[in-house]
C-alpha cells in the first residue's frame, strides 16, 4: 500500500518519518534527504578521512591512496575467484587481470578528466569539499597518473603477500 507524501516537504506523510528522516537544509529543492545515517557524526567523520575528501592533499597524493587500496583488492577476487584460480600460475593470471582493470579505470578517469567535469557542491555528508581537489582537468590527470601507480602496486604487494604466504606464515609463526 502506497503511503500519502506530504506536498510540502516531500515526504511520506506518516509523522513517524518525520523524527528521523528531514529535507537537507531546509529546502526541498536540493533534493536530499538528512537520514540518521547520512548526518551523523561518525559518519561524516568516516567520509571526511577518506583520501577523497581529507583536505591538505595533492591530487597525486589521493590518487596514489585511492590507487593503492583499490589494486589491493581488486586483486584477491581476480587470483582467488577467477578461472584459472587452480592453476599454477593462478596469482600471475590474477595480478594481470588485476591491472587490466586499473588501466582501463585509468583509461576512464582520464577521459571524466577531459569532460569538464563539475566542481564539488556541499552535500549533506561533506559539508566542505576540498577547494584544492578534483577543481581542473590538470589536478584530475595527476589523479588519474597517480590512481594507475597506486593501482598496479597494489596489486603487485597483494600479488607477492599471496605468492609468498608461506614464507611469510614461517617468519610470523
Amino acid at each position: 500500500m502506497a503511503q500519502a507524501v506530504d506536498a510540502s516537504k516531500n515526504l511520506p506523510s506518516d509523522p513517524r518519518n518525520r523524527e528521523v528522516v528531514s529535507v537537507a537544509g531546509g529546502d526541498p529543492q536540493i533534493g536530499n534527504l538528512e537520514t540518521p545515517v547520512n548526518s551523523s557524526p561518525l559518519v561524516k567523520w568516516y567520509i571526511g578521512n577518506l583520501p577523497a575528501y581529507r583536505a591538505g592533499l595533492t591530487p597525486l597524493r589521493r590518487g596514489l591512496e585511492i590507487g593503492m587500496a583499490h589494486g589491493y583488492f581488486i586483486y584477491g577476487p581476480f587470483a582467488k575467484l577467477g578461472p584459472l584460480r587452480d592453476a599454477a600460475n593462478g596469482n600471475l593470471a590474477g595480478l594481470l587481470a588485476s591491472v587490466g582493470l586499473i588501466v582501463t579505470l585509468t583509461a576512464a578517469l582520464s577521459l571524466y578528466a577531459n569532460s569538464n567535469p563539475p566542481k564539488a557542491l556541499a552535500s549533506v555528508t561533506v559539508p566542505n569539499p576540498p577547494v584544492d581537489a578534483f577543481n581542473s582537468k590538470e589536478s584530475w590527470n595527476n589523479f588519474a597518473g597517480a590512481f594507475l601507480i597506486g593501482g598496479i602496486g597494489g596489486a603487485v604487494v597483494a600479488f607477492f603477500l599471496t605468492s609468498n604466504f608461506g614464507l611469510i606464515q614461517g617468519l610470523v609463526g
